[in-house]
C-alpha cells in the first residue's frame, strides 16, 4: 500500500487524537542532516503508532536568500521519506512570534506534540531567540519527549554538513559535492516546459526550457550534464543554466536542456532536470558558429560522463 502524505497549513491541520512526532526546521536544502531529523520522526512515529509531521515554511525567500527548493519540490522530497504530514507555515505570519508562543500555541496546543525532534543548532522565533535549551525546558514542563539529533559530518572531511555549505557548493557549480551533501540526491530544477524562441532548433540542437522561478536559487550559470524525468521516462542530456548571452541575453534565468535521442513536442509537460556534473561556465561567444562548436563539444563530454556512470 502506498503511504499518503498530506500537506496542511496551520488553519486546516487536523486536531488529531493520538499525538504527533514533529520534526522542526526550515529544511530548505534537505541535506543529509535534515534527512536524519525527518527519518527519525518517521521511524519513531511508526514504532509508537503516532503521526509523523514535518514542519517547514513558505515565503522564506522574501527575507533571506532565495530558496534552494520550491514548495512543491520540498514537499515531494519529504513525501518520499514517508512522513504522514507536512505542516507548511507562512513565514510572514511566524517571523515575529515570540518563541515561547510558538511552542505553546502552535506546537503544543495546535499540533498536540507527543515528541519534538530537532537538530542541535536549531533556532526559532522572533530574532531567532529560541534554541534547544528553551525547548528542553518547555518539554520538561509539558511532558513532551525531545530528541536532539547530532550534526552530520561529511565522511572523510570532519566538516559539518550545512545549508550554508550546500549553497556555496551550488554557487560554485560543484553539483558533485552538493550531491554528496544531500546523500546522493542531485540538485534539481522542475516545472512545466515553456516554448522558447526556437533558437536551439535553428542551430541543430532542439531544447526544452524551464523558467527558473523568481524565488528559487540559481546555481553557477553554465553547462551541466543532466538527467531528465518525463513521466516514467528517464532521459539524459546537457543543460544550460543562465540567460544565453550569445543569442538572447534573457532577463530571467532559464534551464535549457538538449535531451539525447529525443525530439518530441512536450510543451506544457511537467519535467524535472537533475544537474549531475558541471562542464563549463556560461560564456558569450562571438558568433553562433562558435556557440554550436562549444555545444557539440559539451555533448561529447556529457556522453562520456554518462557512459562512465555506475
Amino acid at each position: 500500500m502506498i503511504k499518503v502524505c498530506n500537506t496542511y497549513t496551520l488553519n486546516d491541520l487536523p486536531l488529531g487524537t493520538k499525538g504527533r512526532v514533529i520534526a522542526l526546521g526550515l529544511f530548505d536544502g534537505l541535506h543529509t542532516g535534515h534527512m536524519d531529523i525527518i527519518k527519525k520522526a518517521v521511524s519513531i512515529a511508526e514504532r509508537d503508532g503516532l503521526t509523523s509531521t514535518v514542519q517547514t515554511f513558505k515565503n522564506l525567500h522574501k527575507y533571506d536568500s532565495k530558496s534552494l527548493y520550491t514548495s512543491e519540490e520540498r514537499t515531494g522530497i519529504i513525501e518520499e521519506i514517508g512522513a504522514d504530514e507536512i505542516l507548511v507555515l507562512d513565514f510572514d505570519e511566524i517571523k515575529d512570534m515570540e518563541p515561547e508562543l510558538f511552542l505553546s500555541n502552535i506546537i503544543n496546543a495546535r499540533c498536540i506534540a507527543d515528541t519534538i525532534i530537532v537538530g542541535e543548532d536549531y533556532r526559532f522565533g522572533r530574532n531567532a531567540r529560541g534554541d534547544v535549551t528553551m525547548i528542553e525546558e518547555f518539554c520538561d514542563t509539558n511532558e513532551i519527549r525531545l530528541i536532539v539529533m547530532k550534526d552530520r559530518m561529511l565522511e572523510g572531511t570532519g566538516k559539518k554538513i550545512s545549508t550554508t555549505w550546500l549553497r556555496k557548493a551550488l554557487a560554485e557549480g560543484d553539483v558533485d559535492l552538493a550531491r554528496d551533501l544531500c546523500g546522493g540526491r542531485n540538485y534539481v530544477y522542475s516545472g512545466r516546459v515553456v516554448q522558447g524562441k526556437m533558437l536551439g532548433r535553428e542551430m541543430g540542437f532542439p531544447t526544452v526550457n524551464l523558467i527558473v522561478p523568481e524565488e528559487k536559487f540559481v546555481v553557477r550559470r553554465g553547462v551541466y550534464v543532466s538527467r531528465v524525468h518525463l513521466g516514467q521516462r528517464v532521459l539524459y542530456g546537457v543543460t544550460n543554466i543562465g540567460r544565453r548571452p550569445t543569442v538572447e541575453d534573457a532577463v530571467n534565468d532559464v534551464a535549457e536542456t538538449f535531451i539525447f535521442d529525443f525530439d518530441e513536442d512536450i510543451y506544457g509537460a511537467k519535467i524535472s532536470v537533475e544537474l549531475m556534473h558541471f562542464l563549463r561556465p556560461e560564456a558569450q561567444y562571438s558568433s553562433k558558429e562558435e556557440l554550436i562548436e562549444a555545444v557539440n563539444r559539451n555533448k561529447e563530454q556529457a556522453l562520456e560522463y554518462i557512459k562512465n556512470l555506475n
